[in-house]
């Protein structure tokens, strides 16, 4: 199972993760992006590629 993290010092709240990841991982929590369901992850890398702060990363 890959591990999602967020930088939340990067994280600057937009949602593009949360809008663009198939499998739903993401939820924004205190204006910050959340992988609240990081065990749903299939590493598609669709959230690191479209963040605009490079906050996202996935591990195999």
């Amino acid at each position: 199972m890959p591990t999602v993290t967020v930088d939340k010092n990067k994280c600057d709240g937009e949602g593009t993760c949360v809008d663009v990841c198939p499998m739903n991982v993401f939820d924004m929590v205190g204006g910050k992006s959340e992988p609240t369901r990081a065990a749903d992850c299939i590493a598609c890398m669709a959230c690191v590629n479209s963040c605009p702060t490079q906050a996202i990363t996935v591990e195999p």
